[in-house]
């Protein structure tokens, strides 16, 4: 939930603020506003984006406060690899989910609009989101089946 979250935040800070590469809604070929009435909308509707990721990422916050509290209660090991691990993965589903229907099914926006290689940089994207889930899933993985107990003999 946490990457979910911070994945939506990284895409909304870097891809739509700094860089300026898309909105969340695109209506011109570029994503470029013909007006500053189109750029206060693309801006409401940006916003709008990252109170979800906020959503998102408050709810990942409260799940972490409640498996705090199980771990105080069962005494069980916390891992920061298991946590960059997690957060990995819901960054990458974040960039899947949102580069297929966003991207490809609905069209809102592409990653680079109107660039002559559109897409590849949709492509890439897709391809980030593929990565990170599946370097998070890896870690988490091998960080938890190194703390499991071997099995009892028979």
């Amino acid at each position: 939930m946490l990457g979910l979250g911070l994945g939506g935040f990284a895409d909304g800070i870097v891809l739509h603020q700094i860089l300026g590469w898309h909105h969340l809604v695109c209506t011109t070929a570029t994503c470029q506003p013909e007006s500053v009435e189109m750029l206060k909308l693309q801006n409401r509707q940006d916003g709008f984006f990252h109170l979800g990721t906020w959503l998102l990422t408050l709810a990942g916050v409260a799940l972490l406060f409640r498996a705090a509290a199980a771990h105080r209660a069962h005494a069980t090991a916390w891992s920061g690899r298991v946590l960059a691990g997690a957060m990995l993965a819901g960054w990458g589903a974040f960039n899947l989910v949102e580069g297929l229907i966003n991207h490809q099914l609905l069209g809102l926006h592409h990653v680079r609009p109107g660039h002559r290689h559109e897409l590849l940089f949709d492509l890439l994207f897709l391809a980030s989101g593929v990565a990170l889930l599946g370097l998070g899933t890896i870690l988490v993985r091998a960080t938890t089946a190194r703390r499991r107990p071997p099995p009892a003999a028979a």
